[in-house]
């Protein structure tokens, strides 16, 4: 399915509730993937979010950003974060329009550079009804030595990454996840748009306090204690939740036993379960809120 803001358009991909009518308490889940992977990292069999969320009748997007899947690619000079934010929102609004149907509102669920993207958009404060933000996968430091190292890379519009190395940086401890996760999860793998990169090392550590200083809306955090390409302690994870200064509540916390791409890990199915009950708990708020008014 493509959907468009009227001017560009993006691939995605879309699970309605088929069997029986939405929920009014039900929200409408979008989920914004990170760099080097399509949409299909929500869809990888074995580990979909799309296959939880629609077992659990709850309607869900995962949207290719500009320059992943079919999506209409930005110029590489353009393709920032900020641009990323303002497109997608624009263009989150038209589906929402046109598909909300009965949901509550919609719950942005992001990944990675996804997550930093979510995160953007949130604090766009979109005209369309944002309910909650669901991120993983960032946070406000990245590990010492990236941002030379992504400067490095080629000066090419985008950057395939060797498999070797996605899964030195995207997986954690070889027990902590299936020996065919990341054989599976190559399904998801395209070239990233090199302003991609650059940007999560260089603008976002500039800016995400500020960003996150704009989001008004419930915020679920978590972030792997394995990750390879953000520094994880305690106090990042603190750090990061207190940046959220307006939010009306932020359930922030490390998953143990897990590497950057958390939904590819054992911990993977709790994990989405958590995001998922997170999302329909901000769907029943916002029907409390409603009933009382």
């Amino acid at each position: 399915m493509e959907i468009t803001d009227g001017k560009r358009s993006f691939s995605t991909r879309w699970r309605p509730v088929k069997s029986t009518p939405v929920a009014t308490d039900c929200p409408l889940i979008v989920a914004l993937h990170g760099g080097t992977y399509t949409s299909a990292y929500f869809d990888v069999p074995g580990y979909s979010l799309l296959d939880r969320a629609e077992a659990l009748g709850i309607p869900i997007l995962a949207i290719d950003r500009p320059g992943y899947g079919r999506s209409t690619p930005l110029a590489p000079a353009d393709a920032s974060h900020a641009l990323n934010a303002e497109l997608l929102d624009s263009a989150i609004g038209s589906f929402w329009r046109e598909h909300g149907g009965a949901s509550r509102g919609v719950v942005l669920i992001g990944h990675s550079i996804g997550g930093a993207i979510a995160t953007a958009i949130a604090a766009r404060q979109p005209v369309w009804p944002l309910l909650g933000l669901a991120i993983s996968g960032v946070g406000i430091h990245t590990m010492p030595g990236d941002a030379e190292a992504w400067a490095g890379l080629p000066d090419t519009p985008t950057v395939d990454l060797p498999s070797a190395l996605k899964v030195i940086k995207m997986f954690g401890a070889t027990a902590t996840y299936d020996r065919a996760a990341p054989e599976a999860s190559r399904i998801a793998d395209a070239p990233a748009p090199r302003r991609d990169l650059l940007d999560i090392v260089s603008v976002w550590p500039e800016q995400v306090l500020e960003i996150a200083a704009k989001v008004t809306v419930p915020v679920h955090y978590r972030q792997a204690a394995q990750d390879n390409l953000w520094i994880v302690n305690e106090a990042e994870i603190a750090g990061f939740a207190a940046a959220f200064k307006r939010a009306p509540r932020v359930d922030a916390a490390l998953v143990p036993q897990a590497g950057h791409c958390i939904d590819f890990h054992r911990r993977g199915a709790s994990f989405q379960l958590e995001q998922l009950a997170f999302a329909m708990g901000c769907a029943a708020s916002a029907g409390i809120a409603g009933s009382l008014e």
